[in-house]
């Protein structure tokens, strides 16, 4: 009821209009998005670097609402890119389609990415293209493979939600394509028909899905916080000989820092995602949707703020 909640929330726009501007709950935020600049995200890159973690950097934002606003969302994305190449970051970027402007045409979309996949190549950069609610799975899979994907083998990989019924042959059919896959939970409220309702369903078909990426797949990413998955990932990986320069694994920024650390200390290759941007809010309760045991931190801070207040 509490995850149904915050997903319901990460909709609301009237009340991020309220909380963007509220202290707490930006103190809050920052936790786990790194500003709302490009600079302070290209800091936070940089501590991730000297810490032996590489990046993955994401301007928070989802669907636009005209032509002009997926321009300006396709040129940031471009601007990242070169800042990124001139710091000689060890970051890629992440990418939604429907912040490129999915939603509005096919074909805008498709232009804007290869403008965006253009300057990752020429960057020697790589674009992950973030996967959305299920409602976008098909549409974005198919886009990937037929537009995006043959132009630009090297610079673009796709993301695939093991909560999905459907995730086990999208991750065969990757695997056919040599495609870079991020295999993750999910994190959208999606009907019964489509996904697995358990968390334990979810995480066999993890398990089942990451055993076959990991075997047979182009550098997948394990992007988990689950250390009974990462501890099966490490045993699948000594039983199977597979080297640890084969994949990566991935995780949030500001979530478990200290198994990040961990898992690069014990040789593992580590990426973090860097959220950044001014549309923090939805990311911020999909986050907590995930994890409702940080509500307590940001109530704890709230009920303080209110106690302080009264004492003036």
């Amino acid at each position: 009821m509490l995850r149904s909640a915050f997903l319901y929330l990460a909709d609301q726009q009237q009340i991020f209009k309220f909380v963007r501007n509220n202290r707490l709950a930006k103190s809050f935020a920052n936790r786990f998005v790194a500003g709302e600049t490009l600079d302070s995200a290209l800091t936070a890159v940089a501590r991730l670097n000297a810490r032996g973690i590489t990046a993955s950097l994401d301007l928070l934002g989802e669907s636009v609402h005209n032509e002009a606003e997926a321009q300006l969302a396709g040129e940031a994305y471009i601007t990242m890119l070169d800042r990124l190449h001139e710091q000689k970051a060890d970051a890629n970027v992440s990418v939604k389609l429907t912040a490129m402007g999915l939603d509005i045409s096919e074909d805008l979309c498709i232009v804007i990415m290869h403008k965006i996949l253009a300057r990752a190549r020429d960057c020697s950069s790589f674009v992950r293209i973030d996967m959305e609610s299920s409602e976008y799975t098909q549409r974005t899979l198919d886009l990937i493979e037929q537009r995006l994907y043959p132009a630009y083998p090297q610079n673009v990989g796709i993301v695939l939600q093991s909560y999905l019924f459907r995730t086990f042959a999208d991750v065969e059919r990757a695997i056919l394509l040599k495609a870079r896959v991020r295999l993750c939970k999910g994190a959208y409220k999606e009907p019964e028909t489509v996904a697995y309702p358990e968390k334990k369903d979810v995480d066999s078909n993890y398990i089942r899905c990451m055993h076959e990426l990991m075997l047979h797949g182009n550098y997948p990413g394990i992007a988990t916080h689950d250390e009974a998955i990462i501890k099966e990932a490490k045993r699948f990986a000594k039983e199977n000989s597979i080297s640890s320069d084969r994949f990566e694994f991935q995780m949030l920024y500001g979530v478990r820092r200290d198994l990040q650390d961990k898992l690069v200390r014990e040789g593992y290759r580590m990426r973090v995602y860097v959220p950044f941007g001014t549309q923090w809010y939805p990311y911020l309760m999909r986050r907590l949707a995930e994890r409702p045991a940080n509500v307590a931190f940001l109530t704890g801070s709230m009920v303080k703020e209110m106690v302080g207040r009264r004492r003036r």
